[in-house]
Formats: structure tokens, sequence, C-alpha cells
């Protein structure tokens, strides 16, 4: 994804900077939640009609019918002016425009209808109050600047679209917060797939009563970039529009140190739309919403009836090729259930389908056993995660083993086919265990099987049923196509032949699988530790009954068990580590594990020579040439850039000399990114049997995407020792440039490259009046505050904790001239 679709992102308050002269002074845009009029528009062609609601983008040759809705007690006239564009450089004719009174004659009997000149390329609608020069004011306006009003074309489509989603999220969590709050949990998440809106993941960890207002806070940041969205909106102007990312990023009008992720570089476009703002007229946008197949639309601005009077400016959708939703399946490989009666089949990729009805007559098309096809009405459903399939009509139809269908409908007025999927019916005796889990249940805890099936999709519950007859509810959840996890609840079961009860949509009887559960006690198979170590690893199987382990009069008791298909392995910590640190090397030293039921079992434990420790002598980091260019001076002496040099060096201990069979290792905190310097790659130079220096070139070793703290250790003849902390590893910004205008309380403007990198920015030493750089920033340049005595100071998104200072030649921007800004010389 480019930068600059990216500035695209739902543009409310670029756009209502764009239109809006009056409300530029203000601090932060008004938010879109004046309810405006409704238009009722309706689309041909050919002989397909369709209301507005439905159709993604206008061709040439649609016959448009459009009548406004006002109330009974509209008192104000209002002039319709439909209006078409053919580019940003290229003024449409006289004839392009049609006006309409709706207060009046046929128009307001009948509507306006009009046809999509050839060579037409966006489309507008304008409502403005009836004055005597109405109609050629908007044509003057128009035709005098068409790559503005182009632009704002593109900008309300955007913001429709983006719009449309966020009212459908919001709409679904305020739905479901009434009743069960404890669902927002399960139904977030499917929310944010389907469209593509940002959900925290901290708000489903509050208790459930806070969750919805949690998941609804900060609105105009939910919305996520949506390539499909912006495929359907066109992309911004080029040529002397594109021009416009200016000197002037900290304009009063646009707000200052406002910041947002949809606006990653401030365009100071209001000065061109003030040549707009006649005498008679201002400009004012209106976004659209689909209600009951009509245009709804919704005002930021209260209109005003006194010069100049505001015109509402309407976007109907692009002139363009469709741009069919690239909808596909979450799993493709999965089989569905054709037995459930409201079958969920999980899509993603294209949000629009779920927020609008651009896709509609949607069905599941697929074919019997006997060649006939089957269309099964399919809607979207957001909160489920996909389109939900009535599947009524297949009650009568021999699918065979399985059957291939699609969603198949339309895309506006094009045919549409998405993706496909595979069902099937769900069978009786068609369950297994999966190979290994017949001998592996046994009692006395919680235990896992996994069962096989070609129909596991219809799986609707499963219980256990124990020899006395008594039935037990079992968790399960499926895991791939064709297994279903389930956890049995064997904790005060006994031994013996148990049954699970598999039952499955369309089946009116449970499955019976027979099963057998164990008794098992724990095996031992092993105890090692290292000579100095206070902890030590004991594998077997069933060490969740150990209680404790005695060797050399030394007791351990149990810490982190972990289990897999290999056995368990208990982690068992000595509880005095004095004289755990005593114990001496044996291969063969006789220890006794004591069980939870009391039982005692005997083994031979083994001490192993202790592991190599170093310790840390001192450490260097080398000049930094991205540090040097960008001015950045580190904040702490912890901090290693990535592109510099670190060379340290530490001093042997136990070992108590080095040999050429020295490696030491260098990871990550999560060990994701791990290096391995050793004499024979140059990584170690031997000052003398007890010291060596090493080095290290971070860029080299671990490439772009490592980051935070390091941590070494020691490895000699395949045995590591413990981790020790090295330093704080970052990845720099390139700063380049830095232009400040000369009213020191309006911003600069930073240029440069991975400004991701930055966390926030402040022209204080004290950090006051930061600006906090949003996550994945694509740009090159952002606003940031007049530095403060020469220096700017950051925090890297590497390392938040420390504030680093940048000194950075500012270079002063031209006071502007004050007889061209209408601002200029007001208090």
């Amino acid at each position: 994804m480019t930068a600059k679709n990216h500035f695209m992102l739902p543009r409310f308050l670029l756009l209502l900077t764009l239109l809006l002269g009056g409300a530029a002074q203000a601090a932060t845009p008004a938010p879109f939640d004046l309810a405006g009029p409704t238009l009722d528009v309706v689309i041909t062609r050919g002989k397909m009609i369709l209301p507005a609601s439905e159709v993604p983008n206008l061709a040439e040759g649609d016959r448009i019918w459009i009548r406004p809705e006002f109330p009974a007690t509209q008192s104000a006239h209002y002039l319709m002016v439909a209006a078409f564009l053919s580019g940003s450089t290229n003024p449409p004719p006289e004839s392009w425009f049609f006006p309409c009174k709706t207060w009046t004659g046929r128009c307001a009997r009948e509507g306006l209808s009009v046809t999509v000149p050839k060579g037409a390329q966006q489309a507008l609608i304008f409502l403005a109050p009836e004055t005597s020069g109405d109609v050629k004011g908007i044509v003057d306006a128009v035709r005098g600047r068409p790559g503005a009003f182009v632009r704002a074309t593109q900008d309300l489509n955007q913001a429709t679209l983006d719009r449309s989603r966020l009212e459908r999220y919001l709409e679904v969590v305020h739905a479901l917060e009434p009743g069960d709050p404890a669902v927002l949990r399960q139904v977030a998440p499917l929310l944010a797939r389907s469209l593509a809106i940002k959900v925290d993941d901290k708000c489903l960890d509050k208790i459930p009563q806070l969750q919805a207002a949690c998941l609804t806070q900060g609105q105009e940041a939910l919305i996520l970039n949506d390539g499909h969205s912006m495929s359907i909106a066109a992309t911004l102007t080029t040529g002397v529009a594109a021009d416009l990312v200016m000197a002037v990023s900290a304009t009063p009008e646009l707000g200052y140190g406002v910041y947002s992720p949809y606006i990653a570089s401030v365009l100071d476009l209001v000065r061109i739309f003030d040549s707009f703002r006649t005498a008679t007229y201002q400009y004012i946008p209106a976004l659209t919403s689909h209600k009951n197949g009509k245009l709804a639309l919704t005002l930021n601005t209260p209109p005003s009836f006194h010069a100049p009077m505001s015109v509402m400016v309407v976007a109907l959708p692009a002139i363009d090729k469709p741009h069919l939703p690239p909808l596909r399946a979450v799993n493709p490989a999965d089989i569905y259930c054709a037995s459930r009666d409201d079958l969920v089949l999980p899509v993603e990729g294209a949000p629009l389908a779920f927020s609008t009805r651009y896709a509609h007559d949607i069905t599941l098309t697929l074919q019997g056993k006997d060649g006939k096809t089957v269309r099964l009405p399919a809607w979207a459903d957001a909160a489920q995660g996909g389109y939900v399939v009535n599947t009524a009509n297949l009650k009568n139809v021999d699918l065979g083993d399985s059957v291939r269908g699609s969603l198949q409908g339309y895309w506006g007025f094009v045919p549409y086919e998405g993706p496909g999927f595979t069902l099937r019916n769900a069978r009786a005796n068609a369950w297994a265990l999966a190979q290994g889990d017949e001998d592996a249940l046994v009692v006395g805890r919680p235990d896992t099987v996994h069962l096989r099936s070609d129909n596991a999709s219809c799986v609707d519950n499963i219980m256990l049923r124990d020899p006395s007859g008594k039935e037990l509810k079992a968790e399960w959840k499926p895991l791939q196509a064709g297994v279903v996890e389930v956890k049995l609840p064997l904790q005060d079961a006994r031994p013996g032949e148990m049954t699970l009860l598999i039952r499955q949509s369309g089946l009116n009887d449970p499955h019976p699988l027979p099963i057998q559960v164990f008794a098992s006690a724990a095996r031992l198979d092993a105890f090692q530790i290292y000579a100095g170590d206070t902890q030590g690893t004991l594998k077997g199987q069933r060490l969740d009954q150990v209680a404790s382990l005695t060797l050399n009069r030394l007791t351990f008791l149990p810490g982190e068990l972990q289990t897999g298909a290999g056995g368990d392995q208990l982690s068992l910590v000595a509880q005095d580590a004095q004289a755990a640190g005593e114990l001496k090397p044996d291969a063969s030293a006789p220890a006794r594990v004591t069980l939870k039921d009391g039982r005692v079992l005997s083994m031979n434990a083994s001490i192993d020579p202790p592991r190599p420790r170093v310790s840390l002598i001192g450490k260097n980091v080398s000049a930094s040439a991205s540090a040097g260019h960008s001015g950045i001076q580190a904040g702490s002496g912890d901090q290693l850039p990535q592109d510099a040099r670190l060379t340290f060096s530490i001093r042997a201990q136990t070992p108590a000399s080095f040999g050429r069979e020295l490696f030491v290792e260098v990871a990550t905190e999560d060990e994701s990114f791990l290096s391995t310097l050793s004499l024979a790659n140059g990584g170690i130079k031997l000052e003398n049997n007890k010291v060596a220096l090493l080095n290290l070139e971070p860029a080299q070793a671990f490439g772009f995407s490592a980051f935070g703290p390091l941590k070494f250790r020691p490895r000699i003849g395949g045995i590591a020792g413990d981790w020790q902390p090295l330093a704080h590893l970052v990845r720099l910004p390139q700063l380049k440039t830095l232009l400040c205008p000369a009213d020191t309380t309006r911003a600069c403007k930073l240029s440069g490259s991975d400004l991701f990198l930055i966390d926030s920015l402040s022209g204080q030493a004290d950090f006051s009046q930061a600006v906090t750089v949003s996550d994945g920033f694509p740009g090159s340049s952002l606003p940031v505050p007049h530095p403060s005595e020469g220096r700017l100071y950051l925090r890297l998104r590497d390392d938040p904790s420390v504030i680093n200072a940048v000194t950075l030649e500012a270079q002063t921007l031209p006071a502007p001239d004050a007889a061209a800004d209408p601002a200029a010389g007001k208090p």
C-alpha cells in the first residue's frame, strides 16, 4: 500500500477544511451529526433498475432519477442542480448542469431525470436556497475550479464508504450491549475482520458491562485502511493539487498540533476554496447514508439562510468501471455442514459487502447429484463474520458425498461470482479417535483427545457418558478440516469404558463413540541438574502427580509442567539455593521422588558439570551513521543504534579459561532473532585465555526488523550458560530537513524516511506539548512543534522510555503575504 493511498483513508477532517471557510478557524473539525434531507435516487441501466444504495459506480448512459424529500413543514425553497464533471483539468460544459426547482412545477411533482453524458467522470448534486443568481453562481464556481470539486467528490465518496463501515460496527455493538455483554468477546473479532475495524483487545479483558463502551471509544480512529474501498473511490488528484503538500503544515485552519491516523501530511487547501465563498453562497459537505434504499444526508454544520447561503454538496458514485469485491473464504480448505439450518460461510477482504447493499441478490449456488442447480438465499452478517445461508431447500436434495458451491449475485448492475465452498451432510458411523489417542486417556485430570471425521463441521454438541450412565459436558473446538479437539472432564472419573456422544446437525440421535480411560501412575525417566544451578528438569509421564524430589538431602519442589506427545517435563526448584550451589558432578546420584498420593519412588539423578559462566567487563558503541546524519543524540548509554557497531568484553568464570570451543549467542528478548559469535567467524578475539573482545553489527546479524533489549550467553561444548542483559537495540529514522515558519507558535515540518520509528516528538526537554506518531505511519513528513533552543526531543518506538535530543538545523520559511492572507493582522 502506498503512502498516497494511506493519506486518503477517511478524510473527514481534511474534506471539512476543503469545503468550509467559516469552520476553518475551529481547533478541530465538527463531527457529521446533523440530519439533513433525504434523496430518493434511482438508477436505470438497460432494463435493470436499482436504488442508488445498491449502485457502487455509474456508467455513461445511465438514467438517474432524483427527488429530494423535505418535511411537509419545509418553508425554504431549495434549488437542486445535478452536475457532471470530466476530470480536474477539464471544465464541464454548461449543458452538463441540470437545475430543478424542487418547490414547484414538474420537478416538485416528478423529480429530476438526467442521463450520464459521454465523457463524464464524476457526478454531484447541489442543494441551494433559492436566490436570483443561484444556477449561474454554481456553474461558474464548478467551471472555474473543476479540480477542487473533483477532489471533493472523491473525498465525499471515500468518507461515505468508510462511514458506512463505522455505522455498521456501532450498530452491532450497541445492539448486543443490552442483552448479553459477554457475547461481545466472541463477536468483536468477527466484526473487526468483516468490516476492517480496529478493535482494542484490552477492551475484551474488561468486565462484560464495560466492554461495549470501551469498544466504541475514539470512533474516528476505529476505521482501518481498506484497499477495496480505495479502489471504488477515485485516488487523489495529481498535478497542481498534489504539489500543495505545503510549507504551511501548521496552519491554524487545520488546528495546530492535531495529528490523525488518517492525515499523515496536512494540506492547506482552505485558501483555494475561499474563492468559492461569494456574497451569495458558501459550500458545505453532506455525507450520504443508505437508509431503506434512499440516501440520507448528514451535515457537520448548520445550513445558513443568510448571505452567504449554504449550498449542500452531495457526491454520487463515481462514473467508472466496476471494481468487484475481492471477497475470499477465510479458510478455503474447510468443509461446511449442509445440514445446518443457518449455515455461516466465513469470508473476508471486502468490508463494503457487509456495510452496504452494493452486493445484492446473493445466493449460494450449487448442483445436486442429479445435476439440478439449487440457489439458496444468502445475506452478509458482520456479527457472524460471513454470509448466512438458509439451507432449508437442501433437505430433499441428494448432494452425494460432498458438493461444491459458490456465492453468486450482483455487484450493482454487474453479475458477480464470489468464493467457493465445499459442503457435506452429517453421517453416522464416521467418527474415530486420532492415532495415538486410543490409549492416552488417564483419570485424575482433564485430558484431551482428537476426533477425526469427514463431517466434523456438523458437530453441535459433545457429551461424555461415564460407566454409571451420568452424562458430563465436554469442551470442544474445531482445529482444522476434519479434526475436532475435545477436552474431557476426567478429574473425578474412574478407569473403565466411557462413551462420547456426538450430536450433529441433521441427525436426530447422537453418534456414540466408545473410549477407554486408564489409571496411570507417574513414570520417572530422568532428572538432570547442572552443578551450581538451583533448578533441574525431571522427565517422564504423569509428572503432575509429583509432590517433591530429594537429592543429597536437598529438597526440590515442582515448578512449571510442560506436556507433549513425547511425555512430560517438570521443572524442580531447590529450596536451599546455597546448598544447591555446592552440588558436585555425579553421573548417578540417588534420588527419591514423593508423589501426591504418598507413594515414594527411587531413581538415579544426573548432576552434570557446571554450565559456562562469564562476566561482562565493559562495552562500547561506535558512531552511528544514521544518528550522525539525523542529529539524534542517544538519551541513554544503553541504546545501540541498529547501524552502529557494538564492542564488548567478557571475563571467563566457569571454566576458568577460554578455548576454541567458545561461542557467544546474542539474541533479542523473545529469541526470535539470534546471532552466534565465534573465533572462527571473527566475532570473538581473545586478549588472553581469560578475557575476550566481541564485535556485533546488529544490521548484519539481525536485519532491519530486530529491536528491543539484547541479551547474551556463553555456549561451550553444546552447553549454554545463563542469559545476561547486553544493550537496547533501536532503529533510527533518517531525519533530513526541518522547515519552520518565523512565527514560533506555528509548527514546523520535519521530513525524512522511516518516520514510523518515532513514537512521539516535542520541542521541550520536559516533553510537554508532545506530538504522537501513529502506528505504521508511512509518510515522509509530519508536523512537529517549534524546536526549543535549536533542539527537538523524541522518543523512539523501540525504546519509548528514553528521551533523545535532536540537533537539526532549522530552515526558516518566508512569512506569508499579508495581503494574500485574509487572516493576517487579526489577533
